[in-house]
């Protein structure tokens, strides 16, 4: 899910990337990440190494497509909600074409066989090969599409903060930052400056988990409230770019409760406590808040609850769960290991042969076993496509305004959608389903007296309705 994940996708030789997906349960204190961003990543993109015919069907971006025409798609980079296509050679200025989608964008991939025709909105179309040379057409339709130098990269990323989904993300940074504003941490985590990427529900579902009320400024916030933050972040959006979808309930909350998607955006009572939900406007947004999770007291503005005491050394239970470790007198095999405790129970050696092998990823001799290990991790954790993800928002009744896939087209969106209804359907083809008579209106009996059933008016107003 290139749109989500934050990484820079170039042509030529494959390198280790230090936009590794941070490994889950990693909080800000233990999860800051000392290797910086290389220009190259180890994953090829659909696009990337191939030149295309670019044309604007809808000529609102005539001049971009005719400079980046017949140009090699050289690399593609996320930042939170823009993505930059670099065209040309990245070693002599590229031309950079800088892409927001809204709420509705889309950066599809068609085959040429199938391709539907542009619409109204689709402001790029590329066509030509993809990187394994079958003959694709790319349609772009977004809020935003500005094209020009590096100096257009450099500009648009200086405004940005810290990505959650990045392995370049600077909790520190941005901790020096919300600690001198005056602002609300609700507001913060929708200023793109400060926390780049989340949106409206991630921001209601944060701060539930995290205790944090949408009130406190950023001046006032511990920093263990605000590690708490961080750590939200990082975890719901790994677990959206991971399923595809905005799914923030645990698996414990979630029994009994198969329906439940989110805790308190949009909703009247939380899902974890069963509260009451408050909600307000910040800045022409709604925001959300349980009062009993998130306390607006300002006694309770720093902190969550009351750290739960340490037990005693009489009371502690020494019988806990064994912690795996590399065993060279009973050595498992490597795919035993990996899959009871992960990369870390391997050999760098093993690390490194497993990353060339099965990854085709080429590790640069100076890295560190932590940091091989957080790269298999990541390339190992299972993801949903973008086919899968519109299927499950479907069987949820997920509208596409609340939740879209910027890799479909509304068309391909909604063949995923009939797909999965076809799926769930009972097979009875051509089976002609008789519908059934109405019933002729019947006096009923209640409490004794003769009810009759009325006919409603056409047109009614609501209050009359309630009456």
């Amino acid at each position: 899910r290139v749109i989500g994940l934050g990484i820079l996708y170039t042509s030529g030789a494959r390198s280790l990337s230090a936009l590794v997906s941070p490994p889950k349960n990693i909080g800000a204190e233990n999860g800051r990440r000392s290797l910086r961003p290389p220009r190259r990543s180890q994953a090829p993109h659909a696009l990337v190494g191939s030149s295309f015919k670019a044309s604007s069907p809808n000529s609102r971006f005539s001049a971009g497509a005719g400079i980046i025409n017949a140009l090699t798609f050289c690399a593609i980079e996320a930042v939170g909600k823009n993505l930059f296509a670099f065209f040309g050679d990245m070693k002599k200025d590229p031309h950079v074409v800088h892409v927001h989608f809204g709420m509705s964008g889309a950066w599809a991939i068609h085959p040429l066989s199938s391709a539907p025709p542009p619409t109204a909105t689709t402001r790029l179309r590329l066509e030509g090969p993809d990187s394994k040379g079958k003959a694709v057409v790319v349609d772009l339709s977004a809020m935003t599409c500005n094209i020009g130098g590096m100096e257009l990269y450099d500009e648009k990323r200086a405004k940005l903060g810290e990505d959650p989904l990045r392995a370049d993300a600077d909790p520190e940074r941005l901790w020096g930052k919300v600690s001198r504003s005056k602002k609300g941490i609700g507001a913060l985590i929708m200023d793109q400056s400060f926390f780049t990427g989340p949106g409206n529900i991630y921001r209601a579902e944060i701060l539930l988990k995290a205790g944090v009320h949408p009130s406190i400024p950023g001046n006032r916030l511990s920093r263990e409230a605000f590690d708490r933050v961080w750590l939200h972040t990082v975890e719901l959006l790994q677990r959206g770019y991971a399923t595809g979808s905005i799914l923030t309930v645990d698996a414990d909350d979630a029994v009994g409760r198969p329906g439940l998607r989110r805790y308190i955006y949009n909703s009247s009572r939380c899902g974890k406590c069963g509260g009451k939900v408050k909600s307000w406007d910040i800045a022409g947004r709604t925001c959300y808040a349980c009062e009993s999770c998130q306390p607006p007291n300002p006694k309770y503005m720093d902190v969550e609850t009351k750290p739960k005491p340490k037990p005693k050394k009489e009371d502690k239970d020494t019988d806990s769960g064994h912690v795996p470790f590399i065993s060279h007198c009973a050595k498992d095999s490597m795919a035993t290991r990996l899959e009871r405790g992960g990369a870390r129970l391997l050999t760098v050696a093993e690390i490194k042969s497993h990353l060339v092998s099965k990854f085709s990823v080429t590790p640069p001799k100076s890295a560190k076993k932590a940091e091989l290990a957080a790269l298999l991790d990541s390339l190992r954790a299972p993801t949903t496509n973008a086919e899968e993800a519109a299927k499950e928002k479907a069987e949820a009744g997920e509208a596409r305004n609340v939740e879209h896939v910027a890799e479909l087209a509304p068309g391909q969106a909604r063949r995923a959608a009939t797909a999965k209804k076809e799926e769930t359907s009972p097979s009875t083809p051509n089976k002609k389903i008789k519908a059934k008579p109405e019933r002729p209106t019947k006096k009923r009996k209640a409490g004794g007296v003769k009810v009759e059933k009325r006919k409603l008016p056409k047109r009614v107003n609501r209050g009359k309705l309630l009456e």
